[in-house]
């Protein structure tokens, strides 16, 4: 014979301020306004709910009452993982997160695979606004983030002259960075930037690519760059730049091996990330190349595992970002205009950057 299945139905608000005796709007108190009830009430609401198995108050049903979700959404188009993979994205999420606490507010992640264009993760996050990071102008899943009534802040790119922005001047940060190679005498160059569209792209790019490029902050950095090269007589066309669509030391060990099987008499390979540069290192070393006697190679960020390698770069205040984005968001003041947050950056002279091997380098092209 089946036995019956006799199934405890959870206590609700009203059950629970029944069994105390008061009212619905009390039991609630003891939840979200801790400070309307004295301690010896409140302790006699928590204690019996827990002994009816109450849950507490349904945060869905309390957010459609409110339209507060009590969350910022971080959007990046990249894997989940990514955000506690890449040294700068955990940086700029810790410093977001900071900001969070400050606010008393949670933080919800909205990952989005960069190789599809389905929306649905930024159509149904419950969220009071979002930071989207880096990503590229054309990107859907910044379209979709437009699309909603909350506020956004832009970290680093795209640039919309629309939303709230913080980043820095990644063009003057590289320009910066090229004068101190020519300074120390290097024309003949290489480099390995990180991906510049939503197509994947894994080997060398035209001019016209770089200038196309829908990831703006790459698109400066290599602005900045042949600038300066150009100032020094080097003609931009005929260095040879290498793009990786994925970003980790693999892609710069690979992107640095295809650059010197093209042109292995180059004396600096100039990296627009440090990842990338630490993999640009392996990649010398394997082919017997010291750093920086035999080769320059720099990057930029500022990373942790690049300074302990010593290496030449551009700092950036991954952490300020962060926080910059999260106070920029919570904030409650009237806004008549985008506001945007320039932070400074700093160059680094590090270990793997010196003179062109065998003294003043012979001029390859360009006066």
């Amino acid at each position: 014979m089946a036995r019956s299945m006799h199934v405890r139905r959870p206590a609700t608000l009203a059950s629970l301020a029944a069994e105390l005796g008061v009212s619905r709007t009390t039991v609630s108190n003891a939840y979200n306004r801790p400070d309307q009830l004295s301690p010896e009430l409140r302790r006699r609401v928590l204690d019996t709910a827990r002994r009816l198995g109450y849950p507490g108050p349904d945060p869905v049903a309390r957010s459609l009452r409110t339209r507060k979700a009590g969350a910022v959404g971080l959007l990046l188009t990249e894997n989940l993982s990514y955000a506690f993979r890449d040294p700068a994205a955990i940086g700029f999420l810790e410093g977001l997160a900071l900001a969070c606490e400050d606010a008393g507010t949670g933080l919800l992640l909205v990952p989005a695979n960069p190789e599809r264009e389905d929306v649905a993760s930024v159509h149904r996050a419950g969220v009071d606004g979002f930071v989207v990071y880096s990503v590229p102008d054309d990107d859907p899943h910044l379209a979709a983030v437009l699309e909603r009534p909350v506020p956004t802040v832009v970290c680093d790119q795209p640039d919309l002259g629309t939303v709230d922005r913080v980043g820095i001047d990644d063009r003057a940060a590289m320009y910066e960075l090229a004068k101190h190679l020519i300074g120390l005498g290097h024309r003949r160059i290489g480099v390995v930037c990180m991906r510049l569209a939503r197509d994947r792209n894994d080997g060398f790019v035209t001019p016209d690519r770089q200038h196309a490029a829908h990831f703006h902050v790459q698109r400066n950095r290599l602005s900045g760059l042949a600038e300066a090269f150009s100032e020094a007589g080097v003609d931009w066309s005929q260095v040879p730049v290498v793009e990786r669509f994925d970003h980790n030391t693999a892609s710069g060990a690979s992107g640095a091996a295809q650059v010197l099987d093209r042109d292995p008499q180059i004396t600096a390979l100039i990296c627009t990330s440090d990842v990338l540069a630490l993999g640009a290192m392996t990649e010398a070393g394997r082919r017997g190349l010291r750093v920086p006697h035999d080769i320059t190679v720099t990057g930029f960020d500022g990373i942790r595992a690049g300074e302990e390698a010593g290496l030449t770069t551009v700092r950036q205040p991954v952490l300020e970002k962060g926080r910059a984005a999260g106070k920029l968001l919570l904030d409650t003041n009237e806004r008549t205009r985008p506001r945007s947050v320039n932070l400074a950056t700093e160059l680094i002279i590090g270990k793997t950057s010196a003179a062109p091997r065998g003294g003043a380098e012979e001029r390859w092209f360009g006066p």
